[in-house]
């Protein structure tokens, strides 16, 4: 299956851990991916252009190094990743069953800042349960209200936690999980990593000359573009047998072969950043 890695990902993702793009690599990956040198250029020029890299030489003797703010934006959360890890292993503390609700009515002359913390919100997990407040699952307060603080709208924020929580009719947890975030949509992102990273896994292990940097691009852009809107509920609240897990699981053995083709020291800073994340997959299996 292919992947539409886009150019500027595709960018992001071949940093080096000097901070730095080698002209040579992106575009042979570029060409691999199906990617022409035209659209590469007007991509770097695009990120030269919006302060993110700067550029020494052209073409395919170039270098690209990116600068100390773009490096901060660009590095994934592994965090999140390593969480999401630990709870397909069930070495996380079960959910307490507590729902951890924040709510706002931040003023229209502060709607900038109304909008970035619902942005922020949104991004740590968080559903709309109705205007204006919104609910985890997860012990969130902190990273909210450093959110509130630096918007400078922490006068405007409330935050309390409940286990008597309805939503309309619903009082069963996992009918409200289901109600409030939306699994199917989250879980179609994953079937597809799934696909995706099953046939990466068997050319692993059919084909020891595979473009492992190409084969990395593929497998982190797909593996975003699943975990970016994914909450983490705490799996009590999930779908039995749920493909979030069985496609990370899978994910991790592509990691783990990849991290065994020669060469694997120079593959992207991103590789290393994710190896260390998902660590050792000690149930690898799809279940």
């Amino acid at each position: 299956m292919d992947v539409d890695v886009p150019t500027r990902i595709l960018i992001e993702g071949l940093l080096r851990t000097d901070g730095t793009v080698d002209g040579r690599t992106l575009y042979a990956t570029a060409d691999a991916l199906g990617k022409t040198d035209q659209q590469v250029r007007l991509c770097i020029k695009r990120l030269v252009t919006e302060g993110k890299f700067t550029q020494e030489g052209r073409g395919r003797q170039a270098t690209l190094r990116a600068t100390p703010k773009a490096l901060r934006e660009m590095e994934p959360d592994v965090e999140f990743v390593r969480l999401a890890y630990q709870q397909d292993r069930d070495t996380v503390t079960p959910w307490d069953g507590y729902w951890h609700l924040a709510g706002f009515a931040i003023p229209e002359s502060s709607r900038k800042a109304r909008d970035a913390l619902r942005t922020r919100v949104v991004y740590l997990g968080g559903a709309l349960v109705q205007g204006g407040l919104y609910v985890s699952p997860h012990a969130w307060e902190p990273y909210i209200r450093d959110a509130a603080a630096e918007l400078d709208v922490e006068q405007h924020l409330s935050s309390l936690t409940t286990r008597d929580l309805k939503v309309g009719m619903l009082e069963d947890p996992v009918k409200i999980a289901a109600q409030l975030w939306p699994l199917d949509q989250i879980a179609d992102g994953y079937e597809r990593l799934l696909d995706v990273a099953t046939a990466r896994l068997h050319k692993l292990q059919n084909s020891p000359g595979t473009d492992a940097v190409t084969m990395t691009i593929e497998l982190a852009a797909e593996f975003t573009r699943a975990m970016e809107p994914d909450p983490l509920l705490p799996p009590e609240l999930l779908p039995t047998n749920w493909i979030g897990t069985r496609a990370r699981s899978i994910t991790a053995q592509c990691w783990t072969l990849l991290a065994q083709v020669d060469g694997a020291d120079e593959l992207p800073s991103l590789f290393h950043l994710y190896a260390d994340a998902i660590g050792d997959d000690q149930d690898a299996s799809v279940r």
